[in-house]
């Protein structure tokens, strides 16, 4: 299956989705990438599907803060463009992981060491210099800073760790747990139904968390929360996280910095 995102009329968008398409070794990165985290370590998915999940919503989240009045940093401080800034979080987003093909301990770094001239080449024929090796710039700091413990420096590494922590349906938790052992972490990542990213009430993003039961709450507090306080759209995001289960429907917690 093609990697697609909603592209609307952002040509460099469409561009570089056709050129991470036709780009092989990106794609078995992606597979190799996966088979270390899955097949060799033992935990959660980390692959290509995890790669469409997460380059989705951080362009979901990008456009709603474009909406609410919230300027992209490669804007404010290189002159850049709002199309600009969805490119990088796209690209940034096919290519925070690709590290785990090398290991999955510190593979924030050894994602930056495959991902320079990977995302060089893949930028080449959009961008000239200096523009290609800003937008290289910014695409590295937000592979680095998806990192839960790294500081954002800009709003689009910001969206990048926020949109890495979403992909939490059904077990798709972003702590990594052993497949197969029952514990808080893999209890509580079964009970999360549905992420939904939509235009806030008080703020330009709403995320709405459903869980099953309450042990979801552990996946929102322990990862999710604790990823957007040390990002830079804090200020911007509301999460809500709701038991819709068969049994009950509540509103469990509404989250504000």
């Amino acid at each position: 299956m093609a990697f697609h995102v909603p592209t609307k009329k952002n040509r460099n968008l469409k561009t570089l989705i056709d050129h991470i398409n036709e780009d092989a070794e990106l794609l078995q990165l992606w597979k190799c990438a996966n088979v270390n985290a899955v097949d060799r370590s033992g935990i959660n998915d980390h692959g290509e599907v995890h790669i469409r999940i997460v380059s989705n919503a951080a362009l979901r989240i990008l456009r709603l803060l474009v909406k609410g009045g919230v300027e992209p940093s490669v804007v404010k401080d290189h002159g850049m463009t709002i199309e600009d800034a969805e490119v990088i979080v796209v690209l940034a987003a096919c290519l925070h992981d690709i590290g785990i093909s090398a290991h999955r301990d510190d593979h924030e770094r050894y994602s930056l060491f495959l991902a320079y001239p990977k995302a060089r080449e893949l930028l080449s024929g959009i961008y000239e210099e200096p523009d290609l090796t800003t937008m290289a710039s910014e695409v590295m700091h937000a592979i680095i800073a998806h990192n839960a413990k790294e500081t954002c420096l800009t709003i689009e590494s910001g969206v990048l760790k926020v949109a890495d922590a979403l992909d939490m349906t059904e077990g798709r938790s972003r702590i990594p747990f052993e497949t197969g052992k029952v514990n808080i972490h893999s209890v509580s990542a079964q009970a999360v139904d549905s992420v939904d990213i939509m235009k806030g009430d008080e703020r330009p993003v709403k995320l709405v968390i459903r869980l099953a039961n309450s042990a979801g709450i552990f996946q929102v507090d322990e990862l999710l929360r604790h990823k957007l306080k040390n990002s830079t759209i804090q200020d911007y995001v509301e999460i809500v996280a709701k038991i819709e289960g068969e049994t009950e429907r509540r509103l469990i917690k509404i989250y504000k910095a």
